[in-house]
């Protein structure tokens, strides 16, 4: 009772905050577009957001001139809705031969029964923990039916998968090798045995949980891949912004920022991770055609049809295509649909969408893992 009146005490400060400047948002989007095209950035390939905007524009949304102050929110209101990440949530000194491990299986394709998939196929540790895929494809090459989320901060969320069937990373990391879908492997125990005739594996486990008598055991795999996961933190220019260097984004990103407050995006989308702390049926205002049950699956509780964790927002500029599904292939129909499904704004302006785009982009890390 006490966690959902602290639900009901957040959503209805950030409803009585959007309801102030929601009217005057709506509006000021029809209007943006008007003489902006001359500053010189571009606006469609994802990098035009990192520029300083000049000229006589800031005034088009209504909230400010001049420098743009009027595009700042207050440090009360930052710290209500947002949090810096952490400098870190596992002690890396301490685990370091657990975390050293952790990455090698990451790594490793043997994990898989043909020895050709890894978790870095479909969470890629050089492209911000995804594939850039619909849905991604197997040891036999079949999809699975959701899109692969990245693994960058997911260790911060509530829970794995999109449908919440894991509580932890440590969990989450141990079930597509399983997959028959996925990695393939048939049991627990042909993994385990797959590994013992490694060598290196042996000694790496050994070192790693070196209080065990047998530390080579299935339950051990996902606790070494949970541990390096947990290092996969990317600090952004927004975490600078909320840890007080107000030049840390630009106008548009700022601008967007108080859009993303004011429309009521953070009524879901907040936190540390930008998202990732809730469950929220796709389609709450007005209904999003799909298939798939998520939650429901999981619980059999009829009001969890169509549920899904809420993703972080954290890289979310480098990890489309967008949604449980991966159908959605733009950000910026990605932001459209979220505001017409969620939060029942049937028309946003293109300069709306371009500056919460923009804010989006300052969440992307300042060094790709």
């Amino acid at each position: 009772m006490k966690l959902i009146l602290l639900l009901l005490t957040f959503f209805l400060s950030a409803q009585a905050y959007a309801q102030e400047n929601t009217q005057k948002q709506d509006a000021a989007g029809q209007q943006e577009d008007h003489g902006r095209q001359s500053d010189g950035h571009r606006h469609n390939d994802g990098h035009g957001h990192q520029g300083k905007r000049h000229g006589g524009n800031h005034g088009h949304d209504g909230e400010g001139h001049g420098h743009g102050h009027g595009h700042m929110l207050n440090e009360t209101q930052l710290k209500q809705f947002f949090e810096p990440l952490p400098e870190s949530i596992i002690d890396e000194q301490k685990n370091a031969a657990l975390i050293k491990l952790g990455k090698k299986l990451y790594l490793d394709p043997r994990l898989s029964i043909n020895d050709r998939i890894a978790c870095n196929s479909c969470h890629s540790l050089s492209n911000y923990g995804v594939d850039n895929e619909p849905t991604s494809p197997g040891h036999e090459g079949k999809r699975g039916g959701r899109n692969s989320p990245t693994t960058l901060n997911a260790a911060l969320h509530i829970a794995q998968f999109w449908d919440g069937r894991a509580g932890t990373v440590e969990e989450q990391a141990l079930g597509p090798i399983l997959n028959p879908v996925e990695m393939g492997m048939p049991s627990e125990d042909a993994v385990v045995k797959k590994l013992k005739a490694i060598d290196e594996y042996k000694t790496s486990f050994a070192e790693a949980f070196s209080d065990q008598k047998d530390p080579l055991n299935y339950k051990n795999v996902g606790v070494a891949i949970g541990a390096f996961e947990r290092t996969l933190l990317t600090p952004s220019r927004f975490d600078d912004f909320l840890k007080g260097n107000k030049d840390a984004l630009n106008e548009s990103e700022k601008r967007g920022l108080k859009k993303f407050v004011s429309i009521g995006c953070i009524n879901c989308h907040n936190g540390v991770a930008i998202g990732g702390n809730s469950y929220r049926k796709i389609g709450l205002v007005v209904p999003y055609e799909t298939s798939d049950m998520g939650r429901f699956e999981v619980t059999g509780i009829e009001s969890d049809k169509k549920v899904f964790k809420v993703p972080g927002l954290r890289n979310v500029a480098q990890t489309g295509p967008y949604f449980h599904d991966g159908s959605v292939e733009t950000l910026d129909e990605a932001i459209r649909l979220m505001a017409k499904h969620q939060l029942g704004h049937d028309h946003i302006g293109h300069g709306m969408i371009r500056d919460i785009k923009a804010f989006l982009g300052s969440l992307t890390a300042k060094e790709a893992k």
